[in-house]
């Protein structure tokens, strides 16, 4: 199984450990894709910060951010999955599992990013600020630069298991699984049911959204679930105890959409 998660908007600190090795990094079909962005944005921020907060999208408050971004190269790094916080990587608490848990973690979730493409949560990097949405200078929208490179290291990423997207919309235009692959990847959509004057109502809740993903994935970490296929995946999570509604896809080489009702997260 492979897991598919976007990464959030703030960071925690760069860590003291060894500084960024590109070559390091998992899916090293990635590499040349990622040094383009890196060695644009590095020079983006360090050569104008005004252009680079407007690039960027960054608020005044946020103009620290651009400093981070010119220490990229220097910087200390630290696991992925300890650089990613907000709502979505609290709820998955990958500090917490267990160490059979986290193995399971290292070899199935991986973050995509503006900056590195995608990576395992086992990869060192430096914080760092650098949306899928920004449009740099030189390289144009990073969501079409990333898709060549995506569409060879990540059909291989997949292998034959099941594909499970939680990845947000901007995310989604670095790679859209296709053909055979499709058929076996699966989109969670989150809904908030309330009962309003006696009538259920459902609506798409951000927080809902994240946090469930993030329970989601850390439900079937803690099991041990190892579904092979969307109608596996369907049946692990009502095992879990998931208000599951699933639709298989009317046609061939399109992924099943997965609805996951929630009354409450505690």
């Amino acid at each position: 199984m492979l897991v598919l998660l976007p990464p959030s908007e703030g960071k925690a600190p760069s860590g003291r450990g060894t500084a960024l090795k590109p070559e390091s990094l998992s899916l090293p079909g990635l590499t040349e894709a990622r040094l383009a962005v890196l060695d644009e944005l590095v020079e983006l921020c360090v050569a104008d910060e005004e252009k680079a907060r407007e690039v960027l999208g960054l608020s005044e408050g946020l103009r620290g951010e651009i400093a981070k971004n010119t220490e990229l190269r220097t910087a200390g790094t630290r696991p992925a999955g300890e650089i990613y916080t907000g709502v979505l990587y609290d709820a998955l608490d990958l500090a917490s599992l267990d160490t059979p848990a986290k193995r399971r973690a290292g070899r199935s979730l991986l973050v995509f990013s503006g900056l590195w493409g995608a990576v395992r949560v086992t990869d060192r990097i430096p914080s760092y600020r650098c949306s899928m949405g920004v449009k740099l200078p030189g390289l144009g929208a990073l969501g079409a630069h990333w898709r060549t490179p995506m569409a060879a290291a990540l059909p291989e990423a997949a292998g034959d298991g099941l594909v499970l997207d939680l990845r947000s919309s901007a995310y989604t235009a670095a790679w859209k699984p296709k053909g055979e692959v499709a058929e076996r990847t699966a989109t969670v959509r989150v809904l908030h049911a309330q009962m309003v004057n006696g009538v259920e109502k459902r609506s798409v809740v951000s927080h809902f959204n994240k946090a469930t993903k993030g329970k989601i994935v850390r439900s079937l970490l803690t099991a041990s679930a190892t579904p092979k296929n969307p109608a596996e995946l369907v049946e692990a999570l009502r095992d879990l105890r998931y208000t599951v509604e699933a639709e298989a896809p009317g046609k061939a080489g399109r992924p099943w959409a997965l609805d996951v009702v929630v009354k409450e997260i505690h």
